[in-house]
């Protein structure tokens, strides 16, 4: 019987994913730090998609959505089809930078100094059932989870950027960003 437990210990230690890699959800209280960007990574279900700290240059990130598979390129591993980001021009440095999905709902993105770059604004009461998700269909959406019942309270997909995935609604009071550079999303239009 103590052989058995020791195997089911043991079995269940190297059965745990040990990083949020493999996960499609970031609960409350939990962050992915840029320092780690290569293991804290949420990856859609089917595997489509991947959300995480993305370079857009020396020393400079952003919380990105792309297309896990990239197609061979002489550029390197940065050449990532990305679909959305959230901080596009205000990248944070790679020491310290963190994304955090705070106990109270909201979803903030910190620098190094600790000052936050860009957050979703759901700062409320606490709610403790709130999840970040990355669907199979490329959206990240913030959600509360209740019995039987998800409510959304912030969603990617309601800030395209310069790609429209299937499914994204593109409705009259929406815009798109374009990027006037690989690494430089200004340019914006207004449906």
């Amino acid at each position: 019987m103590k052989t058995f437990l020791i195997f089911y210990v043991l079995f269940l230690a190297i059965s745990l994913p040990l990083s949020t890699s493999s996960f499609d959800t970031l609960h409350a209280g939990s962050s992915l730090s840029v320092e780690n960007q290569n293991v804290d990574v949420l990856v859609s279900s089917n595997g489509v998609f991947s959300a995480g700290f993305h370079t857009v240059g020396d020393n400079a990130y952003s919380f990105a959505v792309w297309f896990t598979q990239t197609q061979p390129s002489p550029y390197g591993n940065n050449d990532r089809t990305v679909v959305w980001m959230a901080n596009r021009d205000k990248p944070v440095n790679a020491e310290g930078s963190k994304l955090t999905l705070l106990k109270t709902g909201n979803l903030i993105l910190n620098d190094a100094d600790r000052i936050i770059i860009w957050a979703t604004g759901m700062a409320s009461i606490a709610l403790p059932q709130t999840q970040l998700r990355l669907y199979d269909t490329g959206n990240v959406v913030l959600l509360t989870s209740g019995p039987g019942d998800d409510t959304v309270l912030w969603q990617s997909f309601s800030s395209p950027m310069d790609t429209l995935l299937p499914e994204q609604p593109l409705t009259r009071y929406g815009g798109l960003v374009s990027s006037s550079s690989k690494s430089n999303f200004f340019l914006a239009a207004e449906l």
